[in-house]
């Protein structure tokens, strides 16, 4: 059975074993490890594949604003920056 409540840096297979809510690696063949959230400014991912993502998602409260134009979807770049809705002066 999977293990879960993982810490940071620990093996994973998804996300929800991780105590960070984000199991990334770095490329298709790359291990997936626990991540911290993504901060403020931060590359994040706004969908995941198979419950592994390649950036993590932003922390609570952020936002990520991602390429969701066709060429993103095609090259599976849907990446963007972590942003704080609430602030203006963050955009």
């Amino acid at each position: 059975g999977l293990i879960f409540n993982l810490d940071t840096g620990e093996l994973c297979v998804q996300s929800a074993q991780c105590k960070s809510g984000c199991c990334q690696r770095d490329s298709g063949l790359s291990l997936a490890r626990c991540s911290l959230k993504a901060a403020e400014t931060q590359d994040c991912s706004r969908k995941s594949l198979y419950g592994v993502y390649y950036k993590c998602p932003c922390e609570s409260g952020l936002s990520c604003d991602a390429d969701w134009s066709i060429v993103g979807s095609i090259t599976n770049t849907d990446y963007g920056v972590c942003y704080d809705k609430r602030d203006p002066t963050s955009r």
